[in-house]
């Protein structure tokens, strides 16, 4: 399955300004007007910062073409990278009567919104890229009854993005890496999610023709997993010292390091999460994405809010998409087209259709 970008060629202009104005408090909504405007407002509390051009500005992407296309009211909290302030934050965040729903993402959230849901039955919460516990073991008192969360299949994204890169090494279709075999993955923490897309990727890269032992993997780790482009860079710069004619950084804000480091080394890589060839505004950095393996936090995001509108939304349960439901797939366009010969761009569109049809059955972390 192949999606080509949802982004109009000012988006990344237009969502650099948004993020000056949500980095100053909000999204650039009057929070005393939503409270009488009538509209439904929406609370998106991000455990970190926008600005990673990847997992949460897709999610805020999401969320404003909600408000810009389907009449919400949305406000923006951006917790920042020091994890002691995260709890009281959430907890401020859902005390606070300026929202109707609270969306957060990241396993890192389920335990806060376990134990604030059942505090605030009268609001909704929507929980991304993980779920709560829903058996009420742990936390979720009134089993999340007012929780929707919903799940992406990451590992079938890693797949694609695993036989991709065996193919355009065995191919030695990189230009100036043709004698490179090795490639590499820079995961945030081993932690399930993330876990998923190298399990996938291996899987892929085995697919493909690949040897598992080709595939160089580390994890940035410490304090920031998902927020240090330093580390980031250092080790995408000792993957491709080793030999690796790409490295996929699957790392949050801590990704941004390895496009540097491939802008200087003269190397490749894959973006994560949303389009960072159109996200990077560094030329030298955005020629070394061959294509970027999508997970549309955004897309299901605002088709959440879409439900809402309808009532049609499954709280007390999570709701898991990939392939099949266009949640993960590849971006290709000219700029991929130009990179990945017409034979490779074939046998890796053959690679998602199995998947997407249920024929291929990807392996999981989880």
């Amino acid at each position: 399955m192949r999606i080509r970008r949802s982004y109009g060629p000012g988006a990344a202009a237009a969502v650099a300004g948004m993020l000056v104005l949500s980095a100053c408090g909000g999204s650039g909504s009057d929070d005393s007007g939503a409270a009488s405007s009538g509209k439904p407002r929406i609370k998106l509390v991000v455990n970190g910062g926008l600005g990673d051009k990847s997992f949460f500005d897709s999610a805020y992407e999401g969320l404003k073409r909600a408000e810009s296309e389907l009449g919400y009211e949305l406000k923006v909290v951006e917790l920042g990278s020091d994890r002691t302030k995260w709890e009281p934050g959430f907890e401020d965040a859902a005390a606070a009567d300026d929202y109707d729903i609270l969306a957060a993402g990241t396993f890192d959230v389920t335990d806060y919104i376990g134990e604030l849901a059942p505090q605030y039955p009268d609001k909704k919460f929507w929980v991304f890229d993980s779920a709560v516990d829903y058996s009420g073991k742990n936390g979720c008192s009134n089993k999340c009854e007012n929780v929707y969360s919903v799940t992406f299949k990451q590992n079938e994204g890693g797949y694609l993005a695993g036989f991709l890169a065996e193919k355009l090494v065995a191919e030695k279709a990189l230009k100036g890496a043709e004698s490179l075999n090795k490639v590499g993955v820079v995961g945030g923490v081993k932690i399930p999610v993330i876990e998923d897309f190298i399990v996938g990727f291996k899987a892929g890269f085995k697919a493909a023709g690949g040897k598992n032992s080709d595939v160089l993997t580390q994890y940035v780790g410490g304090d920031k997993p998902f927020g240090d482009p330093a580390k980031g860079k250092e080790i995408s710069t000792a993957m491709y010292g080793q030999g690796a004619a790409l490295v996929w950084p699957v790392a949050g804000l801590s990704g941004l390091g390895t496009f540097e480091s491939a802008a200087s080394a003269g190397r490749y890589t894959f973006g994560v999460d949303s389009d960072q060839y159109q996200t990077l505004t560094d030329n030298a950095q955005k020629n070394t994405v061959v294509t970027s393996i999508l997970k549309n936090v955004g897309n299901a995001l605002y088709q959440a809010a879409e439900d809402d509108k309808k009532d049609a939304v499954k709280y007390g349960a999570v709701q898991s998409v990939g392939l099949a439901e266009d949640a993960v797939g590849y971006v290709d366009d000219a700029h991929f087209q130009e990179i990945v010969p017409e034979k490779i761009r074939t046998e890796l569109q053959k690679a998602a259709d199995r998947v997407k049809s249920g024929s291929l059955t990807v392996p999981s972390a989880f």
